[in-house]
């Protein structure tokens, strides 16, 4: 199966799916981007603060790399510009790889200059290291000040993104700045499943509850990270372009007034080993 892509600035394409690894490990995560490696998706999601790029490294090994759209992130605690490339050697090293096709900045710090992360960001690029640079966790606001300073263009803002948190004013200033957006947490870390909109969709098209919120999420030109443990999950949630929902349906989805956030809170840890942000 090819499947359908976006084109980032640098004219590279991304596939509108790809594999989300968070929270899993160990066989469960060789088995899940095996899984979706055979099954066509050739665009694997992971992240240093996954703690598990050695295990998908291990699978990467039986791939041929090229057939593979790579994306890792730097945490926050990192962003000054020493760590960032360190951290970025890291990944490449646990990934088996010597580059990768998208780094992100995981999560804005704000005891860091976002000024000396993107200039590291930019030797990262300009030595072959990474073939993109993209944002994670940014507001428009952020994303605007990023866009701003960066001497590379910033390809993506993956964000927490789904019917129960839309972000409306991020995606529209991703799409008036030809940001592409990506999905994180796209099926609400699966709380979506129970909204009766979503299920009474589902039932008319003989699909899945996932299949249909990943569905809207594309049909919004939105790149979906579904992260599953079980392979057969993984592979049905491929199962998303040979149907289309048709424009009542898709409105039906926009117009759920239910909101609720189910990562992105306001809450941080900041002494903890996410940002490791000392007094």
């Amino acid at each position: 199966m090819t499947l359908p892509t976006t084109t980032l600035p640098s004219g590279d394409e991304l596939p509108m799916v790809g594999i989300g690894t968070w929270n899993i490990d160990g066989d469960t995560v060789r088995d899940s981007v095996r899984a979706g490696l055979d099954a066509g998706y050739g665009h694997v999601d992971t992240a240093e603060g996954y703690r598990n790029e050695s295990e998908i490294g291990d699978v990467l090994a039986d791939y041929d790399r090229e057939d593979v759209f790579l994306t890792s992130k730097v945490l926050p605690k990192n962003l000054n510009y020493d760590s960032v490339i360190d951290s970025c050697r890291q990944s490449l090293e646990r990934l088996g790889t010597d580059h990768l096709d998208l780094y992100l900045i995981h999560w804005p710090n704000p005891a860091i200059s976002l000024r000396e992360t993107l200039n590291a960001m930019a030797t990262l690029h300009e030595e072959g290291m990474v073939k993109n640079v993209g944002v994670s966790n940014f507001s428009a606001y952020q994303l605007s000040c990023a866009q701003y300073v960066s001497d590379v263009p910033i390809a993506v803002n993956q964000i927490e993104y789904h019917p129960w948190n839309r972000q409306d004013d991020v995606v529209e200033h991703c799409r008036e700045t030809d940001t592409v957006v990506e999905a994180a947490a796209p099926l609400g870390r699966t709380e979506v499943f129970e909204d009766e909109t979503v299920q009474e969709i589902a039932d008319e098209y003989e699909k899945s509850a996932p299949q249909i919120i990943l569905k809207w999420a594309v049909e919004n030109d939105v790149v979906v990270l579904p992260k599953s443990s079980s392979p057969d999950h993984v592979r049905s949630n491929l199962d998303l372009f040979e149907w289309s929902l048709d424009e009542e349906d898709k409105r039906r989805i926009d117009d759920i007034e239910r909101e609720k956030v189910v990562y992105d809170t306001p809450a941080r840890e900041w002494t903890g080993d996410t940002y490791g942000i000392s007094k």
